[in-house]
């Protein structure tokens, strides 16, 4: 196996549905500018709640990928 070396961005994803969702929405629009990304850490998790129920969530995350 290769030496990788990798670099990380810090992105905010977001997401009426689900956490799950605002990790996917992230990773999906990085994807059309990035290449090579290899994995995800979740740093923080919050949402808006709009008339007394959870409206959004909102995931910050650190999205790792190898340098070419």
């Amino acid at each position: 196996m290769a030496d990788h070396v990798y670099k990380s961005l810090e992105l905010t994803g977001s997401s009426s549905t689900s956490i799950e969702d605002a990790v996917k929405n992230a990773v999906a629009k990085a994807s059309q500018t990035m290449h090579n990304m290899r994995w995800f850490e979740v740093t923080d998790i919050r949402g808006e709640i709009e008339n007394n129920a959870v409206a959004w969530w909102q995931v910050t995350m650190k999205l790792g990928f190898t340098l070419d």
